[in-house]
């Protein structure tokens, strides 16, 4: 086998990983990557606005908005106005929310940032550079994305998992 071949099938078993745990998550808990992260975000900062929540997960507001929108339907958040500051409305988790959050499993990122930070800085700067390079050579380095490990676009599959709740 040709070393361009091994690359793209190991391309592509990233993709059918993340994929398989993507069905996984979805089907254990209702969720989407996007959603887990962003609930995961809102426990692990109690009181957070919607700014603080898409910095923090590095998803644009847009973004971060359509999906407590969607969370907030299915009861698994609220949003509710500061009584300090009227101008800030603060994400919650519902008890549902929690209870849900509790039950769903790891994200698939989680697992890989453990693991790539346990790598000696050399590594870890080998596979940057050779992911970036991978980038590059797809044309996708203009892409703006956020860190999850999630397959498809996050609004497009927020939009569609929406879809398939109606």
């Amino acid at each position: 086998m040709d070393r361009h071949e091994e690359v793209l099938i190991a391309l592509r078993q990233i993709i059918r990983a993340i994929d398989l745990h993507s069905r996984k998550l979805n089907k254990n808990a209702g969720l989407t990557g996007p959603q887990l992260v962003l609930m995961r975000a809102i426990r692990g900062s109690g009181e957070i606005t919607i700014r603080q929540l898409s910095n923090n997960t590095n998803m644009s507001q847009a973004t971060a908005t359509t999906i407590l929108d969607r969370l907030e339907k299915r009861g698994l958040v609220v949003r509710k106005r500061s009584v300090l500051d009227k101008r800030k409305v603060h994400a919650h988790l519902t008890e549902a929310g929690l209870v849900l959050l509790d039950k769903a499993p790891m994200p698939l990122q989680d697992s890989f940032i453990s693991q790539y930070q346990d790598l000696e800085d050399w590594e870890q700067s080998l596979l940057l550079s050779s992911v970036q390079r991978i980038s590059t050579m797809m044309n996708a380095e203009h892409l703006d994305v956020a860190p999850l490990l999630e397959v498809g676009s996050i609004t497009k599959q927020e939009k569609s998992n929406s879809e398939l709740d109606e």
